[in-house]
């Protein structure tokens, strides 16, 4: 058989194209491979050389065919050139061979396991992202980014999405990882997925939707976006094809990939896998018993020369030897162990008795374990197939016709009824039986037509006697009829399939004569049967018996070809089995079956020589012989195949006799490679069918576990220092297994320590220890982005393991701080020093896109890197240290977020290596600010940005940084707080100089509407020019346009507008520093308090001198109107009630003291401002009440003009004094109150103010009339009064005045004199009052309205 996918017919035309285009060695190594028997040298024939050894150069020790070959040419026949070009050859065909002959032990551990198997609870590795891949997922997001997908997603998401795109998907670190081989699929997604936690649970909560709903759906898109334009559904097929080959391989598979790994071509393997016929496992448990047998030897003969390894003391060398028994043993039991048959499985303890013997030759005595006939038990099925009858000639076309069939022993079955005339059936019928050589009978019935007959008439019979090499297909058998049977040729045709019990290894007939058994030479039916795997027997059995006649128990025998006997007349092909003191000839008919049975016989017997069949021989020694015999079986034509393309020598080469741990450590490199290049993310960990064939390696051919891990070691360490990443949590493993075995915990059993074993580890402990350190001290670019998961965790546990000094003993833990402490000082260093130069980059690109000289195209080229350097200014250094600020906090916070779980146990050191990472960059912050321009105020962001982010950090807020920090910026802080006061006293004073008290609603409200300033980082406020002499010169300060819109109140001044802006924009950036030192900070707050105070102290004294300075201006008539500027500067004073409460007040319990002394002051102004006010309208009532008294009765002016009225009014009409005086003061009040109620914000003002108005009002008023008191007023005096108080007292009970005001006892004492007034004018004035009356009718104010 071939390769299980590939017929003979292929092969061999694959193996003659194959050898056609490409020979398999150069002509200076195409050698004729030689017999074992011929030695070194000998064999010789074809291109120039001598033969190879039986192992080629694979000789423990080096020595090989290599070796052996003549000299390269000399210097006057080829030049060194040429010298080289041979060498190289030849090494080449040294490697060749030497993976060949290891492709056969592998192609052996692959074929038949019995010690390992793949393993299922391996860690599924992820899909690795390539650099092709990574450039692939960048164009998608940022597609999806420039709107060119067709996700719809919100505003948060995008921002989530463009933020990842920047800080990882770009990040160098990333693309690093994805160079080194450790960056999956699933950490892209853990990245994202870990990113977009914080902000999702930042955001507001929203009614019926959930924040869980939220990642989910924003974990979909992220998916949509990664996934692009291809199909989910073809994805997942290859996700889950691939995950399958991950988890489990076939043997096809595993050949496959051990070809890729050892570069064997696919005719190689087919001409080895034929030739070692791995398709037989009875061949490979064979293989695997001379094996064990041959180790077993090499023990004995180790102990015997005593050519131990070098021990770390001497105790150990009889322990090694017990060690190796001890291990064939344990290869003895799993073997035994492995599933032989349904017959034997009870006879299984043959193996261990005779595995503590020291030969193949002494297996014990013959009664030790013997077999008994019942322990040989075959079970056999047989198929019977009917198919039709002839010859059926006598009976009518209609009879009825059936067959039975049976075994011997047996049931009986039958077949369906036919007619005559068409006997034909294709009926099975299956048996069992333990009959070695059963008999079939088959017999014909017709159905008898007789009312009397008891039973069926019999045509026929035949009696088969089949054995498992019989044919299969179906035959015509000639049936046995009576003799009264008209039909004599009676023919059936049928087929009788017996199937070869797993335990029946070889059968047939044969010759056979022995000593103990088989004593006359006979023609027996033989049976090899397998009853363990260590126990055969050669069995003889007769017709129709179940146990066998004789049996010969092979253990012990060996079976080899043998030359005709003579005497012995029978059997013309001839070989025996030899034991001490025994020899058993066999003999078969032809050529072929000799060689199956000796074939199957030396499988069982576990002989180290190997029979060679005298054809061979005879081909072999005439040298010429290229066709294989025709009686040859395939297995030996394969054989003959190999030999003839140079592979007999790979094949027929004695395990025992190689150096497997160097070859175990060539094929545990190569697999290595090939596993670390393939498309997983591997880490270094073999895949599940990997594992299952180093696993099966070394248990069969006895590789040290330590010599195996200390070789992986060795491997991962070499990958790992090129820039491979390696899981920490695999190197610990194999670290943890070397160093308890080292140490003498026999972790796997193995007692025994060379001095090779531990020089090696301690030399890979002392590498290891140097790689972690580094890791360590590099541990942002060798785990970015705290992955893979978990990864510098497990590197922090293994540092701690490797600097341990034994197994037992833990280090103590200051000596483990020390060396994490003295990497991450240096990972500080490293960092900072990385961070820096990433920012000189991206400054540099900034510089060449937005200095304008880079606006020609022309000079882009000419000018450098040194020139862009010389342009700096203190500005741009200050920008660029903002910025390189910006990234130090970044990488704070990564560090925090990735890489502080990591370092819990070191929280400590953490914190050290933040404050050192911090104290790099103060150096440049200081330089910095170093040339900055005296009393600058563009660091105060500077500190903003670093301070909001210290503050927010337990460990390190007020820290040596911090504390460096404030240090730097509180004289600044100060400094400027200084100007900041000296520039606002000066703008009170020079602005209440220019003031037009014109409200500044008024200077606003034509404005468009304008946007709000950002207010993320308050802007420092600047200082107004016009500053004394000594104060550094600012820029100009005024109150925005939009500065309404900030506060309550928009009828204030500009100056105090502008006033109360920049106080509380003082103390609003002030604030914004959120200064870390308590005492400091409560002491800004309380000086900005103080000056807050004292300067609306002074705004407000300043409004009442500028009050009554503006009161005293105005008219004293009912022409006066109360104007814009006198509102204002009550609406200054409801401001600055506002504003103090917001800016004078202190948070703590008894500082309130500059709030409450600045609102008393306040009220004590506006009471005055409301007394003057009042003043003044009293001072014009008064003065309509001075133009009334000229009516007096009994005054000069009053007796003039009543004599002249009435001496004119005989003559013509005198017109009567009007209502002029009396409507000119209720308009003047009315207007007046119109305007306060309109431009004064504050109500309670308003009503105080009202109150007051009213109140002095009627004081006036009743003074007036109790001056009077003798007196009559004149009507004209009468009517006016009535007039002013009515309209008084409706006016201010529609402004509010509450009745107990309204309605006070002078208003009373005036509503009682007029009403007596109106009561006697009514009596003498003949016309009366004309309508106006004090009594409570609205008729008058329809008529004056």
């Amino acid at each position: 058989m071939l390769d299980p996918s590939s017929s003979e017919e292929e092969s061999e035309e694959l193996v003659e194209e194959e050898s056609g285009k490409e020979p398999l060695a150069p002509a200076a190594a195409r050698l004729s491979p030689s017999r074992p028997g011929e030695g070194p040298g000998g064999g010789g024939g074809g291109g120039g050389g001598g033969g190879a050894s039986g192992g080629g150069g694979l000789q423990p020790g080096g020595r090989g065919g290599g070796a052996a070959r003549p000299a390269s040419p000399s210097p006057s026949v080829a030049s060194e050139k040429e010298k080289d070009e041979l060498e190289r050859l030849q090494r080449e065909e040294e490697e060749r061979k030497r993976k060949l002959q290891l492709y056969v032990f592998v192609m052996r551990c692959i074929a038949y396991p019995f010690n390992a198997k793949q393993p299922t609870d391996m860690a599924r590795r992820q899909q690795k992202i390539s650099k092709q891949q990574l450039q692939t997922i960048k164009d998608r997001f940022q597609a999806f980014l420039n709107g060119e997908t067709q996700i719809v997603a919100d505003e948060a998401f995008i921002n989530a999405v463009q933020s990842y795109y920047e800080v990882f998907l770009k990040s160098d670190r990333v693309a690093r990882m994805v160079q080194s081989g450790g960056c999956s699929a699933n950490d892209s997604r853990e990245v994202f997925k870990k990113h977009i936690e914080k902000r999702v649970r930042s955001l507001p909560e929203i009614d019926g939707l959930s924040k869980e709903t939220v990642l989910s759906s924003w974990m979909a898109k992220f998916d949509a976006i990664y996934r692009g334009e291809e199909d989910p559904r073809k994805q997942q097929a290859r996700m889950t094809a691939s995950a399958a080959s991950e988890l489990i391989l076939s043997k096809e598979q595993l050949y496959e990939m051990f070809q890729n790994i050892l570069g064997i071509k696919k005719f190689e393997h087919q001409l080895l896998y034929n030739a070692c016929q791995l398709d037989n496992p009875d061949e490979q448990a064979a293989q695997i018993r001379r094996e064990l047998d041959g180790r077993l030897q090499m023990a004995e003969q180790i102990a015997k020369e005593r050519k131990f390894p070098k021990f770390v003391s001497k105790e150990m060398e009889n322990m090694y030897i017990e060690e190796l028994k001890s291990s064939v043993n344990l290869l003895m039991a799993n073997l035994e162990s492995m599933p032989v048959s349904k017959g034997g499985s009870e006879f299984k303890l043959q193996k261990l008795k005779r595995s503590h013997n020291t030969s193949i030759i002494d297996m014990g005595e013959e009664n030790e374990n013997q077999l008994s006939k019942s322990d040989v038990v075959l079970s056999f099925s047989l198929e019977v197939v009917i198919m039709e009858v002839q010859g059926l000639k006598s009976l009518a076309p209609n009879r009825i016709v059936y067959c039975t069939m049976e075994v011997e022993g047996g049931e009986k079955l039958q077949t369906d009824q036919a007619e005559a005339s068409k006997p034909t059936w294709g009926t099975q019928g299956d048996f069992t039986t333990t009959h070695a050589l059963p008999a079939v009978k088959v017999k014909l019935f017709t159905e008898s037509t007789g009312v009397l007959a008891l039973e069926d008439k019999e045509l026929g019979r035949v009696v088969l006697h089949p054995t498992p090499n019989s044919p299969k297909q179906s035959e015509w058998h000639k049936m046995t009829v009576s003799k009264n049977c008209p039909d004599q040729d009676l023919k059936i045709k049928l087929a009788v399939r017996m199937d070869k019990p797993q335990n029946m290894k070889h059968s047939g007939y044969l010759w056979a004569i022995g000593k103990n058994v088989w004593k006359r030479w006979k023609k027996r039916f033989f049976v090899l049967v397998q009853v363990s795997q260590y126990t055969f027997a050669m069995c003889s059995y007769r017709e129709k018996k179940a146990e066998p006649q004789e049996l010969l128990q092979l253990d012990g025998y060996t079976v080899d070809y043998t030359d005709p006997q003579p005497g012995l007349e029978g059997g013309r092909a001839f070989f025996n089995a030899v034991k001490e003191g025994d020899t058993v000839i066999f003999a078969s008919d032809d050529e072929q079956d000799r060689i199956l049975w000796v074939q199957a016989m030396y499988r069982a017997t576990g002989q180290s020589h190997k029979p060679v069949p005298p054809t061979q021989v005879q081909k072999l020694n005439a040298k010429g012989g290229n066709v294989p015999q025709l009686d040859a079986p395939i297995s030996q034509f394969y054989a003959d195949r190999a030999q003839k393309h140079g592979m007999d020598e790979f094949i027929s080469s004695n395990p025992c006799n190689f150096d497997h741990a160097s070859l175990f450590e060539m094929v545990q490199r190569l697999t290595l490679d090939h596993r670390l290049n393939d498309s997983y993310s591997c880490l270094g960990w073999f895949s599940p069918g990997q594992v299952f064939v180093l696993d099966e390696y070394c248990a069969r051919n006895g590789v040290r576990g330590c010599h195996r891990h200390l070789c992986y070691l060795r491997d991962l360490l070499e990958r790992a220092e090129n820039g491979a990443m390696i899981d920490p949590t695999l190197l610990h493993y194999s670290f943890a297994f070397c160093a308890s075995h080292v140490h003498g915990n026999r972790p796997d059993g193995i007692g025994t320590v060379t001095v090779d074993e531990k020089e090696r580890f301690e030399e890979i402990k002392e590498r290891l220890r140097l790689l972690l350190e580094n890791q360590i001290t590099h541990f942002r670019y060798c785990f970015p982005f705290g992955r893979p998961e978990g990864a510098l965790k497990a590197t922090l546990s293994l540092l701690e393991r490797v600097l341990m000094k034994d197994i037992v003993t833990p280090v103590p833990q200051e000596e483990v701080k020390t060396v994490i402490r003295k990497c991450l000082e240096q990972a500080a260093l490293v960092n900072y020093t990385r961070l820096s130069e990433y920012a000189k980059i991206e400054g540099k690109k900034r510089e060449m896109y937005e200095h304008p000289v880079f606006c020609l195209a022309s000079q882009v080229m000419d000018l450098t890197i040194q020139n862009v350097g010389r342009l700096v200014t203190p500005a741009k250094k200050l920008e660029d240290t903002i910025r390189l600020a910006e990234l130090v906090i970044e990488v704070l916070q990564q560090n925090e977020e990735h890489h502080a779980e990591a370092f819990a146990w070191w929280s400590d050191l953490m914190v050290e290596h933040a404050e050192t990472f911090l104290s790099l960059f103060a150096v440049d912050m200081d330089a910095a600010l170093e040339v900055q321009p005296p009393d600058t105020w563009d660091s105060f962001p500077l500190f903003q940005l670093l301070n909001d982010s210290l503050r927010s950090d337990y460990n390190l807020c007020n820290g040596k940084f911090h504390k460096h920090l404030q240090d730097l910026f509180a004289p600044l802080v100060v400094r400027y707080v200084d100007l900041m006061e000296s520039s606002i006293a000066q703008s009170i004073h020079r602005g209440f100089e220019r003031e037009s008290w014109e409200p500044v609603k008024s200077l606003t409200s034509n404005l468009p509407n304008v946007n709000l300033p950002n207010v993320n980082l308050p802007k420092v406020p600047n200082l107004p020019v016009n500053i004394p002499l000594g104060i550094p010169q600012m820029p100009s300060f005024s109150a925005p346009s939009w500065m309404a819109a900030i506060y309550d109140s928009d009828n204030g001044s500009g100056t105090s507008e502008d006033l109360f802006w920049k106080l509380d924009a003082l103390q609003t950036f002030i604030r914004d520093l959120h200064w870390p030192e308590e005492e400091f900070g409560k002491h800004l707050e309380q000086r900005l308090k103080l000056m807050a105070s004292d300067m609306i102290e002074s705004c407000v004294k300043r409004t009442r001198i500028a009050f009554e300075v503006k009161l005293q201006k105005t008219s004293r008539s009912t022409d006066f109107r109360v104007p814009q500027s006198i509102c204002t500067m009550f609406n200054v004073m409801v401001d600055a009630k506002a504003q103090s409460t917001k800016l004078c007040s202190m948070e703590m319990g008894q500082e309130h003291q500059y709030h409450s002394k600045i609102d008393e002051l306040i009220e004590e102004t506006v009471k005055e401002m409301i007394t003057l006010l009042v003043a003044k309208f009293v001072t014009i009532l008064e003065g309509v009440l001075a133009k009334l008294s000229r009516y007096d009765e009994g005054t000069l002016f009053s007796s003039f003009l009543s004599f002249t009225v009435k001496a004119a009014s005989k003559y013509v009409d005198v017109p009567k004094p009007g209502m002029d005086v009396a409507d000119a003061y209720v308009t003047f009040v009315r207007h007046s109150q119109d305007v306060l109620r309109d431009k004064v914000n504050e109500e309670m003002y308003i009503e105080r103010l009202f109150d007051q108005w009213y109140t002095s009002s009627m004081n006036v008023v009743c003074t007036w009339l109790t001056d009077r008191m003798d007196l009559q007023l004149h009507i004209y005096q009468l009517k006016t009064l009535i007039r002013i108080v009515k309209k008084t007292y409706r006016d201010f009970r529609l402004q509010g005045v509450l009745d107990s005001t309204l309605n006070s006892k002078t208003y009373e004492t005036i509503r009682n004199r007029l009403t007596v007034e109106e009561a006697t004018a009514s009596v003498s004035e003949g016309g009366g009052l004309q309508g106006i009356t004090m009594k409570d009718s609205d008729e008058e104010d329809e008529e004056d309205d």
